[in-house]
C-alpha cells in the first residue's frame, strides 16, 4: 500500500505584521489535512510554523516535524506532533524533509525560508528532484521574489524551464489542491553547471 502523499511547508518562525499571514497559514494546515495529505515541516511550535502544524493537527492530519538539536534544546520544538525528528544540524534537517515529501510549499517567512525555497528550486534545476514547488503569495509577499526570478531569466542567468515547477497562488486551498496534481518536467538526463 502506498504511503500518503506529503507536502513540505517552509514558513516563518514569526507571525509577520499582518493577520493575513497567520490566517492563511491556518488555511494551509487545514487544507493539507482535509485533502488527506501529510505535512512535513521544520518542527517548531513558534510563528507560522506552529500555526500550520496546529491547524493540520486540529483536522486530524499527520504532521512530521524535523528540527535541529540546537533549536530543539531552546524549547521551540513542537512536542505534540505525529512524529518529531531531532537531527544534528540544518543540512540533515533539509535532507530529511526533502526525502519525506512529495511537494514543497513556501509561505511568507524570513531569511531561512528564502534559503529553503532557493535550495529546493536549485535542486530541481540540477535534476536532483522533480517535485512541484508552490508559493503562497499572501498580500503580494512574493511579488518582489517573482520579479527577481523574471529579471534573472531576462538577464540570461535563469533558464525559464527551471521555473516550470513553480505554482503560485494567493488561495491556500486551491494551491494545496493543485500542487500534487502538477507534474513538473522530468529530470534532465544529466545535470551540469550549464543547466543551472
Amino acid at each position: 500500500m502506498k504511503e500518503r502523499s506529503r507536502v513540505c511547508v517552509f514558513c516563518g518562525s514569526s507571525f509577520g505584521n499582518s493577520p493575513a499571514f497567520r490566517e492563511n497559514a491556518e488555511r494551509v494546515g487545514r487544507a493539507i489535512a482535509r485533502k488527506g495529505f501529510g505535512l512535513v515541516y521544520g518542527g517548531g511550535r513558534v510563528g507560522l510554523m506552529g500555526v500550520v502544524a496546529d491547524a493540520a493537527l486540529a483536522e486530524g492530519g499527520e504532521v512530521i516535524g524535523v528540527i535541529p538539536e540546537v533549536l530543539s534544546s531552546h524549547e521551540v520544538a513542537h512536542h505534540g506532533l505525529t512524529e518529531l525528528h531531532v537531527v544534528a544540524g540544518m543540512h540533515e534537517r533539509k535532507a530529511m524533509m526533502t526525502a519525506r515529501s512529495d511537494a514543497f510549499l513556501t509561505l511568507p517567512g524570513g531569511v531561512g525560508t528564502y534559503e529553503e525555497f532557493f535550495e529546493i528550486l536549485s535542486w530541481a534545476a540540477l535534476g536532483i528532484h522533480a517535485k512541484p514547488i508552490g508559493l503562497l503569495n499572501v498580500e503580494g509577499y512574493f511579488d518582489p521574489l517573482l520579479a527577481l526570478l523574471e529579471f534573472g531569466a531576462d538577464s540570461g542567468f535563469i533558464r525559464r524551464r527551471h521555473l516550470a515547477p513553480l505554482r503560485v497562488s494567493a488561495d491556500p486551498e486551491a494551491l494545496v489542491a493543485d500542487i500534487l496534481s502538477h507534474s513538473p518536467p522530468g529530470l534532465p538526463p544529466r545535470a551540469t553547471l550549464d543547466d543551472v
